[in-house]
């Protein structure tokens, strides 16, 4: 029994430890998708329409356009072409960590900073 046990660990943490997420993100370069978060207690939901180049996000009735840099095909650095104050003119790293056929796992921060939140954008039929 001790024997078995010995020999399955291992097998089980290697094959655990081979475990990739999928990430197709060149299918998640162009498209419509929503992201849902919550501010203040409240969520809030932001539509984003996104080409290779450029992206514009629709919150709260507003539109605000930004340039897209793609660093690899699941990185990117996103940029406001008009921003209204200082905090609106630092670039947004992001990154795709995992994705499924309609939404995608990203991290996000402010470029140069470790401060890293996370968030799913979901594609618009």
């Amino acid at each position: 029994m001790m024997k078995r046990l010995l020999i399955s660990c291992p097998l089980v943490l290697l094959l655990a430890s081979c475990y990739q997420p999928q990430r197709d993100c060149k299918s998640f370069k162009n498209g419509r998708y929503t992201f849902t978060t919550t501010i203040d207690g409240e969520e809030k939901t932001t539509l984003f329409v996104r080409n290779d180049t450029m992206e514009i996000d629709y919150f709260e009735g507003k539109a605000d356009t930004s340039a897209v840099r793609w660093i690899n095909d699941c990185e990117y650095v996103v940029k406001k072409f008009n921003p209204n104050s200082l905090a609106e003119e630092k670039s947004v790293h992001m990154k795709i960590l995992s994705t499924t056929d309609d939404s995608y796992t990203f991290e996000y921060g402010i470029v140069g900073r470790d401060k890293k939140s996370t968030g799913t954008a979901v594609r618009e039929q």
